[in-house]
């Protein structure tokens, strides 16, 4: 199986497992490292933001026991489960939903309002769409034209 299709895979085996623990998946990065060892990191956190590192540990274990069950990787590997952080990357509507009032930085594919990257207030989100307040000034910003988007801590 190609590296592409091994994520989604894994993406799909370890999200169930997320969601059936009451935690959300914000990431999940698999690459070869040092000497050819394969590193799997998993981003988790609850949905309301806040998870700890004793959480981190025991999602560890249970995420290696689910790979373990699978058998999906044949090979050694190195997983890593941690917090993505206060400056977690927002992609979806339920990241922006979690971020309401709260400024953020947007840094787009392409220009909006003249603009590559924008900073505002997170008003309200949408299936398609994030809409900010810029001084005073409502912008709708479709989500399919953010590159990166992250709360200003």
């Amino acid at each position: 199986m190609d590296k592409q299709g091994l994520t989604e895979e894994l993406k799909g085996i370890i999200g169930a497992y997320l969601m059936g623990q009451g935690f959300e998946m914000a990431g999940l990065y698999l690459r070869y490292e040092r000497a050819g060892e394969l590193v799997l990191r998993v981003l988790a956190d609850l949905p309301e933001g806040g998870i700890s590192l004793d959480e981190c540990a025991q999602l560890n274990k249970g995420i290696a026991a689910a790979l373990d069950e699978k058998a999906m990787l044949n090979e050694g590997y190195i997983l890593e489960v941690f917090s993505p952080g206060l400056d977690r990357p927002l992609k979806t509507k339920e990241d922006f939903l979690r971020c309401l009032n709260r400024q953020a930085k947007f840094f787009l594919l392409e220009e909006l309002d003249g603009k590559i990257e924008l900073e505002g207030r997170i008003d309200k989100a949408g299936e398609e769409s994030v809409y900010i307040d810029m001084d005073g000034k409502g912008i709708e910003v479709p989500l399919n034209k953010i590159n990166k988007a992250k709360q200003i801590v």
